[in-house]
């Protein structure tokens, strides 16, 4: 078992397979070039195999795979079963924009992928087209449907963002609920990569948008999920993930997994360290080292608070490409 310095249990890790992204949408990397880390900078499947194998040995039973957009990773559905193979039972999921998952869906699947989170800021094309900076809505939405035609479980994610997007959350919600499809409503996370305009909505603000079209009833967050989740009209439920609010923090069981090998103990924080050396030469002893410290060194909380989010000292210097946010 993982216990980090707060004595939470940690079972969860997120690994970002790259940082290369088919999009750049306006709250994560739009002005970030087409380019990509060099090659040889990137752990194998089998380094990172390496790492996993040890992280499951003690304790993790959840693994979420991530970017940039995973999807873009090659021979990732073989990745998906090396970690399959050696605990099928492991709840396997991974988060993608869905933009390539209409021909991936199917191996995904038969690899042992077992969930997805997808992306869905938009169901106007024009809208979509302005927060990817692409034309996407065709695709992803395809993506969708052929992920739920091969059995996969799909949940979505929403980012509202005032001027934007914000007259869509009802329409969201519709999208979801006819398809038993659960969404998520995201805070938008201030970071210094993001178009410097944007303007989130908070949580209260999301809510009080649900409120014009629906009755809602707090349910409260299950387990260490981040999404604090509530039922619409007593027959769908939908969540809300805040991270600027008290309790967010409060039952974390993550830690994430950079392509390159970094291991980082929280996603606001820059703190990190590196277990490729040890991976690349299959010390197990030392990546084992490197993740009893990382657990150690874990913070209570992010620097978000309620009544400082537009503080400048409370945006994030993280890449939420590198880690998958």
């Amino acid at each position: 078992m993982l216990i980090d310095g707060h004595g939470r249990t940690v079972d969860y890790l997120r690994v970002s397979v790259t940082e290369r992204c088919n999009f750049r949408c306006q709250y994560c990397m739009p002005e970030k070039p087409f380019s990509w880390v060099p090659k040889e900078n990137l752990l194998s499947f089998e380094e990172l195999f390496v790492f996993i194998k040890v992280a499951i040995d003690e304790g993790i039973t959840k693994i979420r795979l991530t970017g940039g957009e995973p999807l873009l990773r090659e021979d990732l559905d073989k990745f998906i079963e090396m970690i399959h193979n050696y605990k099928p039972d492991i709840d396997l999921a991974l988060t993608t924009n869905a933009y390539l998952l209409e021909a991936t869906a199917k191996r995904l699947k038969d690899a042992g992928l077992k969930r997805l989170n997808i992306s869905l800021d938009s169901l106007k094309p024009e809208v979509a087209h302005h927060i990817a900076q692409k034309d996407v809505l065709k695709q992803v939405l395809r993506g969708i449907d052929k992920a739920l035609k091969v059995g996969l479980g799909v949940k979505i994610n929403m980012v509202p963002l005032k001027g934007i997007n914000d007259d869509e959350i009802l329409d969201i919600i519709d999208y979801c609920r006819k398809r038993n499809l659960k969404v998520r409503f995201i805070e938008y996370m201030e970071n210094r990569h993001a178009v410097e305009s944007l303007r989130g909505m908070h949580g209260k603000e999301i809510l009080e948008k649900v409120k014009e079209g629906h009755t809602i009833r707090a349910l409260g967050r299950e387990g260490a999920s981040p999404s604090f989740n509530y039922m619409l009209d007593e027959e769908y439920e939908f969540g809300l993930i805040d991270p600027h609010k008290h309790d967010f923090c409060e039952n974390c069981n993550r830690i994430r997994l950079t392509a390159e090998g970094n291991l980082i103990p929280c996603l606001y924080f820059d703190e990190a360290l590196s277990i490729a050396k040890f991976v690349k030469k299959g010390d197990i002893v030392g990546a084992s080292e490197v993740l009893g410290k990382v657990l150690r060194d874990k913070p209570k909380e992010n620097r978000w608070m309620d009544d400082s989010v537009d503080s400048s000292e409370d945006i994030s210097q993280r890449a939420f490409y590198e880690t998958g946010g």
